[in-house]
């Protein structure tokens, strides 16, 4: 019987016992099982991590769209505030500029009346001799060429209130005008970003997105900004309707009292015509009784010197006899009865032909002086008739006045009246 035998070789490592082995199997496992314990908890956190980050992240999402909701809300409620302002500074603007339009077209319209004016003074200055005087018509025209000049002082410190009103309202609106181009292009600024998602096409990384922009304010100098801008308008809008109203009480007591003084100036115009027709009348009288004294007194002085012819004729009588009644001779040559009668004749004659030629002489230097007297009533009467032809041209000069869109309206009661009173100017002298 064969004996088989093998040869081992072991390999030239390091063996270890079974107790080793065992241990080294349990320290496998229970690392694989640490491993896997490890691994579970890192899942878990991992796990947890990823729905708290996403968590996060949709709320972080949800609380800026939130704020940029909150954010366009409130531009838009401020940029309605602001806009509502804007359109009453713009209401104003156009109401204020209408006010101030109409008030230099009035400004413009007083030239006229100024002009009229100017030339009725004119015209009544070109009186004649004791024509010429500082009447209550003078004195009143005078005047409504102050109230005109007063008026335009008046109206155009208006005016220039309202240009620089106009011109701080133009600012405030260009102010307010650009904040709210401004706020409409944040507004759309954040609703683009309202509408990006983390779908969209258009998003990447940006080189330090989180720094403060160049120029930017705080939340709270912005509201500030705000607020003033609203004030800022609010405090320019205040006054305007005083300054509107201002401009209309301006021109509507500018056209009173210069209507007022025209009626006035008017009436005193044609009172000043009736006084000078009442004159010139009363002159017309008393030249035509100047003429018929005249002609009384040429025929007294006709008939005083046929009486003092009569008397001459008279006295060569006397003296003729006298003169004869001396050539008797002799004792005839007497002073008889009848010389000394003749001698009486004379002396009474040349007696009444003194007092007659003094009479003569007396009545005709009356008569020069109804002459002269006359001539300077023909020479008055003529001042009165120029002065009265004057005042009526300046009259119907002055119905320029009334045309136009700030003129003085004709109503019939007034042009009536004046008809009248231009009438009764022209009734006849009154005869005896």
């Amino acid at each position: 019987m064969a004996f088989h035998s093998v040869v081992t070789m072991e390999k030239p490592l390091q063996h270890i016992s079974l107790t080793d082995w065992y241990a080294r199997v349990n320290q496998m496992r229970n690392v694989a099982d640490a491993r896997r314990s490890d691994a579970f908890a890192m899942r878990h956190s991992s796990r947890s991590l990823r729905n708290e980050t996403r968590i996060e992240g949709d709320w972080a999402n949800y609380e800026t769209n939130e704020a940029l909701t909150d954010r366009i809300s409130e531009l838009n409620r401020w940029r309605d505030i602001i806009s509502k302002s804007f359109e009453r500074i713009e209401r104003e603007i156009f109401m204020l500029q209408e006010e101030k339009n109409a008030t230099e077209r009035e400004l413009e319209a007083l030239a006229g009346p100024i002009s009229v004016i100017a030339e009725c003074l004119t015209m009544r200055d070109g009186r004649l001799g004791s024509e010429i005087t500082y009447d209550e018509a003078d004195t009143e025209i005078k005047n409504e060429l102050v109230v005109l000049e007063n008026n335009q002082r008046l109206l155009a410190d208006r005016c220039q209130k309202a240009w620089e009103k106009l011109n701080r309202l133009e600012e405030v609106r260009f102010k307010i005008g650009l904040e709210i181009e401004f706020k409409v292009e944040a507004v759309q600024l954040d609703n683009s970003q309202l509408a990006l998602d983390r779908n969209s096409a258009n998003i990447s990384y940006k080189p330090d997105p989180t720094r403060n922009p160049k120029n930017s304010c705080s939340y709270e100098t912005w509201l500030e900004n705000v607020k003033n801008i609203k004030l800022l308008a609010e405090n320019e809008l205040a006054d305007t309707y005083a300054i509107r109203e201002a401009l209309f009480v301006c021109r509507e007591k500018a056209r009173n009292m210069l209507q007022s003084q025209q009626e006035r100036a008017e009436h005193t115009i044609r009172k000043r015509i009736f006084e000078t027709q009442r004159a010139r009348n009363e002159l017309e009288w008393q030249q035509l009784k100047m003429k018929d004294e005249m002609e009384k007194a040429m025929c007294e002085i006709r008939t005083s010197e046929n009486a003092l012819r009569d008397k001459t004729d008279a006295l060569k009588l006397a003296e003729t006899r006298l003169e004869n009644r001396a050539q008797r001779s002799g004792m005839e040559l007497c002073m008889d009865q009848a010389h000394d009668m003749l001698c009486l004749e004379v002396e009474k004659l040349r007696e009444i032909r003194r007092r007659l030629q003094a009479k003569i002489d007396e009545s005709k230097t009356n008569f020069n002086l109804l002459e002269e007297h006359g001539k300077r009533i023909d020479v008055d009467l003529e001042n009165k008739q120029h002065s009265l032809m004057t005042d009526i041209r300046a009259l119907d000069l002055r119905m320029r006045l009334r045309g136009g869109e700030f003129g003085t309206k004709v109503t019939g009661s007034s042009q009536t009246d004046r008809n009248i009173t231009l009438t009764r100017m022209e009734e006849e002298i009154p005869k005896d």
